[in-house]
Order: C-alpha cells, then structure tokens, then sequence
C-alpha cells in the first residue's frame, strides 16, 4: 500500500497529460449524468459529481451502485470500478438503456463487455485490496477532462509523501470534512483508516458538522478539514479541545494522500496488515439470488 501511494503523483501526470486518448469517451458538456460506484468508487464519482455541476457542465448525480434510480432518465452514466467484478455496477449496467462508460483498472474483467465504452487504467491497478492510487488516478482524469490543470495537484501530491504523520496516526478518532467535491474526499479518507486500521472515523460535509457530530469532538481527537473551512468552524473545533488538521496550502488530493498515509502508519502501529484487511476483498461478488 505504502509503494502504491508513493506512485500518485506521476500517475495523476499521466492521465492529465495524456487525457486526449481518454477524453473522447467521458460525457460531454450540457449533458444529464450519473456517476456510480461502490465503496472507494462511490466516494471518487461524488467528487467528480460536485465537480461537473461547479464546472457548469451539466446536471450530474452521483449513486453508490446498489441505489441507482433505475427509470430516472440520463443520458450518460459513469461506472467506476477497479475490479470491473462488483455485483452491483455489473448489474446497473445490464439493467439500463443508458449508455455507459466504464473507467476500470481490470483488462478482460466484465465490465469491459458490458459498457458501451471503456476507460482502462490497468497502470494504476493495486495489490493491495485497500484502493488508493487507483481511485485518485480516476478522479484526476476526471478532473482533466473538465478542464483542470493537473500539475499543482502532482506536485503538492509530491510534498504529501514527505509530511510526517507519526502523530495524526496517534489520533483516538478522526471526523473527516469537506464542501461539495471534497465530501467525497473526506468519506474516503474516513474509510482508508476503517479499512487498513480498524479505526473510529466519520465523515461529513462541513456545515453539517455543528449539528450534532461535534459533540464527540475532545482531545485526543481530530478534526480534519479538505478545502477551506466554514465560517466559525474552526473555532468551534477548536474549543473542544480537538486536533485541528488542515493543508491549507495542498490541494485537497493531496491531502487525501497524507490521510492515505495515516492510515497506513495506524494499522503498522497497531500490528495489522493494511494491505489484507479482515473481512475484506479485492471485489464484491454476491451470488445470485434464488
């Protein structure tokens, strides 16, 4: 997992500068699109969700597979999936007449049958069962297909390799928080630790934080906020007596890759393999019903 994060930042160059033989196949502007996914995948198309809609570039929605609103109409949907094997997104795609792009790191896997058209990243496929590189690689494709320069967000992914995380893996709890793309941020980085660590994360959208989930907030703990904070939040926090954490100065995938870190230092300390969390596969695959 640990080598697999280190890679991020040359493979987001990759894929923004070589977006144009990806590019064609991604939904134009102007039109109605959902973005779907599970777990990890469902988090990156609720970031990418955001992003469409800020870009004015069309109504965009964003489901995890297993939710998406068959009939509702679309005139394109996103599918991502890594092992292109989930049960879920397979069957979304099966069920609909929309047509389908599916961005996949698994040559052969069914999901390349299945979709009308495939975006295959196998580049930046992982070994380790906890998604990382793959997820962000996607979402910084999608981001260059919407027209954003890719190179500060490499390079502050450079600088986030080197910030010492001994003490945010220390933390008893994190609560993750974010404003519109980076909501999908923050409940990927409160899974990264769920998963490698068996750790008490949370997540939420950053205004929503004071009603309620702040009330968990003490020392010991931490805030950590992607993107700039609400009004007042910051004090709030900060009277609970909470571990603020911020990177002001990264862009917000950045900090997604400090987080990805802390997670990996957490299970280390605490004994466990974060590359094979219990209860854990690389793939969802439900049997069929009877």
């Amino acid at each position: 997992m640990s080598t697999e994060i280190a890679t991020q930042p040359d493979l987001w160059r990759q894929v923004s500068d070589g977006f144009a033989q990806y590019g064609g196949s991604l939904p134009k502007a102007g039109l109605r699109v959902a973005a779907v996914g599970c777990g990890t995948s469902w988090f990156m198309a609720m970031a990418y969700a955001a992003l469409r809609e800020d870009a004015g570039q069309g109504e965009t929605d964003a489901f995890a597979g297993s939710e998406f609103p068959a009939g509702r109409p679309y005139d394109a949907i996103v599918v991502i999936s890594r092992s292109g094997t989930t049960t879920e997104v397979l069957d979304l795609i099966r069920d609909t007449d929309v047509p389908t792009i599916a961005i996949t790191a698994t040559v052969g896997s069914p999901i390349v049958e299945l979709a009308d058209h495939t975006i295959m990243l196998d580049f930046a496929d992982e070994q380790s069962v906890v998604q990382t590189r793959f997820a962000t690689t996607t979402l910084a494709l999608l981001r260059a297909s919407l027209g954003e320069d890719l190179t500060k967000a490499a390079a502050d992914a450079q600088t986030a390799l080197a910030v010492d995380v001994d003490e945010l893996a220390k933390l008893e709890q994190v609560t993750y928080l974010g404003t519109r793309w980076t909501i999908g941020l923050a409940h990927e980085a409160a899974l990264k630790q769920r998963e490698a660590a068996s750790a008490w994360t949370e997540a939420y959208p950053a205004m929503d934080y004071r009603h309620g989930p702040i009330a968990i907030a003490q020392p010991g703990r931490g805030v950590w906020i992607f993107g700039e904070p609400p009004v007042g939040l910051v004090d709030d926090v900060t009277a609970t007596g909470a571990t603020i954490v911020q990177h002001g100065d990264l862009d917000p995938m950045a900090s997604l890759v400090v987080a990805q870190r802390v997670a990996v230092a957490k299970s280390l300390a605490l004994g466990l393999n974060p590359d094979q969390p219990r209860s854990l596969s690389r793939s969802v695959i439900l049997e069929p019903q009877q």
